[in-house]
């Protein structure tokens, strides 16, 4: 299944996605279950009904918010690609993480928004995993059984906020910079294993990145275990699993993004998440 969230007459909704592209209100389903993230805490329950009900609106009529508008919390990993040419046995110990606020996300289609205090916004496609099953010290085992499901990210990076100090918050967390759609795929629908799925960024439908999950340096049931070791995950919680080369600040020149541009990342069986930049009001 897929699920979104989206604003239905100024109040925030959820609902799952048909075939033909339109969307079924969740409160049909499961009217105590006001957001997506409650919809995942209590475990989806009869979300085989939703394939057989005829869609409230189209999908490209909707206006999209992030796809877990509410999450307690977002942990964000750096980087976490092998290259071409890397020394796979020579890892790093441990991944970089940092945390991203819920207030700075934004939706499928909505407008990445360049602060007026920089011109150094990027751009990082990567994985999304949504949490299902709550936990803590989750073996790596068992990792995989606490996954919900899988979106797209778009970590918008404020590049000299973010070098100001060792810190890496204050870029990673200007309003309207963490792009988080279109939808979740639920996880039996996606399979991380063999080649992996690919990913790619386009800016102005120019290709910035490619990798594909399989080069991983930290996988998700490595992370998963990892985060749970230091921190409770709840079902809704967020975990976006790093970006590989290419974006702006790893070329050569530098490219950043304007107003105008649009950035589409592509993941493999979950879809595009495509958002403008305009320049923040005022």
């Amino acid at each position: 299944m897929r699920y979104v969230s989206f604003m239905d007459s100024g109040v925030s909704a959820w609902g799952a996605l048909t075939e033909d592209g339109g969307i079924v209100k969740g409160n049909r389903i499961c009217g105590t279950c006001p957001d997506l993230r409650s919809y995942i805490e209590v475990g989806f329950p009869d979300s085989h009904l939703f394939l057989d009900m005829k869609p409230d609106l189209a999908m490209e009529d909707a206006v999209l918010e992030p796809v877990i508008p509410n999450p307690s919390k977002i942990v964000m990993a750096a980087l976490n690609y092998f290259e071409e040419g890397d020394d796979r046995s020579n890892p790093p110990a441990y991944p970089v993480l940092f945390l991203r606020l819920p207030s700075s996300q934004i939706g499928h289609r909505a407008p990445l928004v360049k602060p007026r205090v920089s011109e150094k916004l990027d751009f990082e496609g990567e994985l999304a995993v949504i949490i299902g099953k709550p936990g803590r010290h989750i073996a790596r085992g068992d990792a995989m059984a606490h996954v919900a499901g899988y979106s797209i990210y778009n970590d918008g990076s404020v590049r000299d906020w973010q070098k100001h100090s060792h810190q890496f918050t204050p870029g990673k967390n200007f309003q309207g910079t963490g792009a988080f759609g279109p939808c979740m795929v639920t996880a039996d629908e996606i399979s991380l294993s063999g080649g992996g799925l690919s990913l790619v960024t386009r800016v102005n439908g120019v290709e910035k990145q490619r990798t594909d999950t399989s080069r991983m340096i930290f996988d998700v049931p490595y992370l998963v275990s990892y985060i749970s070791t230091f921190t409770v995950l709840n079902a809704g919680d967020v975990i976006v699993t790093g970006t590989c080369k290419g974006f702006g600040s790893t070329r050569t020149p530098q490219e950043f993004l304007s107003a105008g541009d649009v950035v589409d990342v592509e993941i493999e069986g979950i879809g595009v998440l495509s958002n403008p930049v305009e320049d923040e009001a005022g």
